[in-house]
């Protein structure tokens, strides 16, 4: 069999703008099966996790994508078949963490410290999903084709 590999095109400079926004300390868009699209760190964090590291935003990605599907599956036990998760959210001792779909295939996190503003951050999100979806979409890739 033989196939081609596409690279998908890094998305971390999309996020930018979220990483500006005070508070807000990393951001990831990730495909629905949890592979990294792109990540970006705010400039001068302190702590733990003062910047992103790829192998930190893959790991982070597939957490992403596993809490996703955590909450379908939650919504359709509560709410039936085919209701749509819109945004998840994940408070802990030192932040948040919002999950929320960014276009075919794709979801979008944004992880914040305690003085966040969560509704602005969460309306900044959806602004930043309405105005590049498009290159946030994540279309299934295609299966090797064998040669003959």
């Amino acid at each position: 069999m033989t196939g081609t590999i596409t690279r998908l095109p890094d998305l971390g400079w999309m996020l930018r703008p979220l990483t500006e926004i005070p508070g807000v300390r990393h951001a990831v868009v990730v495909s629905e099966d949890g592979l990294r699209l792109g990540h970006a760190s705010a400039e001068n964090l302190k702590g733990p996790v003062s910047d992103l590291s790829v192998a930190e935003a893959e790991s982070l990605s597939a957490a992403c994508a596993a809490m996703t599907m955590t909450g379908r599956s939650t919504t359709t036990l509560l709410f039936g078949s085919g209701v749509g998760l819109r945004q998840l959210m994940l408070e802990s001792d030192h932040g948040f963490v919002l999950f929320t779909h960014a276009g075919v295939g794709a979801h979008l996190g944004v992880a914040t410290d305690l003085e966040a503003d969560i509704g602005l951050v969460a309306q900044q999100m959806q602004l930043l999903v309405a105005k590049i979806g498009a290159h946030l979409s994540s279309l299934p890739r295609d299966q090797a084709i064998a040669s003959s």
